[in-house]
């Protein structure tokens, strides 16, 4: 549903990608005026240049200025520009639609959707399937649903530590190259509209917190500090979970005790203590020696070990690794756009192949018969399973074996009237081949609904695989057919949304 880890780049699919959003914006067929963006905002092709927002999982990368009064002149970065310069250069790079009206980012928005659809339909023709022609996309898509909050609104936000175009080695903020490319630093970004005070105001004391310690990050990975990258979530009850990536190689067992316990003394009853965190974490990077793979490690410093949050009626309960979608505010919208594209009532069995908290199965729970969750790992399952206990659901059950081994065991599903709706939700990752042709050989699947951030990158092969005609013996079963797909503005003042398709046989 929601891309994780991903950064917010040129796109770099092939040309004969049409849809890719960054490919209509350059060509100017949807912001002809370019004066909506500044002239170093546009590469010597006319495209935006790529972002280089540190990878994580935020998509937001933003931080509080270090000091209180006034605008600093950055020397490193480019003689005689400010503050007020960087921060808005990094808001075009990330949030290219910023400048637009709400309205205005929704009409750029529908294009590209339209876009994607348009070339999803002439591949399939060109593979041989048969597209009605009621099936164009001016048929098939439907108005974009808004988001109800259009500043502030993301309940997760990712800060990177590095040196700031100043040269100051413990700015909290977005990786940025300068305008000739031969440098990059963090720059604060108060400009970005998407992240709420509350999180810059944790990033603000972060940066406070680093100054006091001896050792200096940079942008070496084998030369940094233990203090690495601080990611802040918040619910709509108003609490905050810090959590803080810590890489303890080369320390004593000693030094990294005393490390955490100036963390938590610093938030707790020192100047961090404004943030009023309701949780620290810590996220130890773990390595037995340098050419072994690491492995990192939640461990609770202070206050209560989850989050929670309230969707169309339930509590759910997250944990300090698990995926939320970043948006609440338009979740309910979202999961109420997939109850109603894939008809789901009390005859309907849904299969729920998405990731993070398990929210989109349990929310559908509350209208279906059942609900079949096959894709949830780690700890996932067990804050779906806490939430199933809280809630008083008796209707859902995850089940952890191989997806395609058990959608291949309801290839002969007959449920006395009961239809089989499958939920497809990759967040980011592509779906297995094999779970699409397990989907594809149960013919008790007459309905699916595929929740895509990417409907124009990889999730563009799976709907074609997911439509196109019978091919050897790796895709058999009946093609599966688009009929409708609903686009939600999820993350606003940017070019990603969540396009909500239902696809029927």
């Amino acid at each position: 549903m929601w891309c994780r880890g991903r950064r917010f780049e040129c796109c770099s699919c092939p040309k004969r990608l049409m849809a890719c959003p960054r490919s209509i914006l350059s060509s100017g067929a949807l912001l002809s005026k370019r004066k909506l963006l500044p002239w170093w905002a546009w590469g010597s092709q006319g495209q935006p240049p790529a972002s280089l927002a540190s990878a994580g999982e935020g998509n937001f990368i933003h931080t509080a200025s270090e000091h209180g009064q006034g605008k600093r002149k950055y020397q490193e970065g480019q003689p005689g520009q400010d503050l007020g310069f960087w921060q808005e250069r990094l808001a075009d790079q990330l949030l290219p639609l910023w400048r637009l009206m709400n309205e205005e980012q929704l009409k750029v928005k529908f294009e590209v959707t339209k876009k994607t659809l348009e070339q999803l339909q002439h591949r399939l023709h060109k593979l041989g399937t048969v597209v009605a022609e009621a099936e164009r996309p001016s048929g098939l898509l439907q108005p974009f649903i808004p988001s109800p909050v259009i500043e502030g609104y993301r309940n997760k936000s990712v800060f990177s530590v590095n040196r700031g175009p100043d040269g100051h080695q413990r700015t909290v903020g977005c990786f940025l190259r300068s305008p000739g490319g031969k440098k990059m630093f963090c720059v604060p970004a108060d400009h970005l509209k998407t992240v709420p005070a509350r999180h810059l105001q944790v990033a603000q004391c972060y940066e406070a917190f680093l100054k006091q310690t001896p050792l200096d990050p940079r942008l070496d990975i084998h030369q940094l500090g233990p203090w690495r990258r601080l990611r802040v979530r918040t619910s709509s009850q108003g609490h905050t979970m810090a959590i803080i990536t810590f890489h303890a190689q080369g320390l004593s067992q000693e030094a990294i005790c005393a490390q955490k316990e100036r963390a938590k003394e610093f938030f707790t009853s020192g100047p961090g203590a404004v943030c009023d965190l309701t949780s620290l974490y810590l996220k130890e990077r773990v390595t037995s020696s340098p050419k072994q793979s690491c492995f990192h490690h939640y461990q609770l410093l202070s206050g209560e070990p989850y989050l929670f949050e309230d969707i169309l009626g339930l509590k759910l309960r997250i944990s300090p690794g698990a995926f939320f979608p970043p948006n609440t505010s338009t979740t309910e919208a979202l999961f109420q756009v997939v109850a109603n594209l894939g008809g789901v009532d009390q005859s309907t069995v849904v299969l729920d192949l998405s990731h993070s908290t398990g929210a989109t199965g349990l929310s559908l729970a509350q209208w279906a018969a059942q609900v079949l969750s096959l894709r949830l790992v780690g700890q996932a399952v067990e804050d779906a399973r806490w939430s199933v206990a809280f809630n008083e659901i008796t209707n859902w059950e995850c089940q952890r074996r191989e997806v395609d081994k058990t959608v291949a065991r309801l290839r002969k599903f007959q449920g006395d009237g009961q239809a089989l709706v499958a939920l497809v939700d990759p967040a980011g990752s592509r779906l297995p081949h094999r779970v699409i042709g397990a989907l594809r050989g149960c013919p008790a699947i007459q309905k699916l609904v595929f929740v895509s951030g990417r409907p124009h990158a990889e999730d563009m092969e799976t709907f074609l695989q997911l439509c196109c005609p019978v091919s050897g013996q790796d895709l058999q079963g009946e093609p599966f057919t688009l009929s409708q797909a609903v686009p939600v503005d999820t993350l606003p003042h940017t070019l990603s949304s969540q396009l909500v398709l239902a696809f029927t046989r």
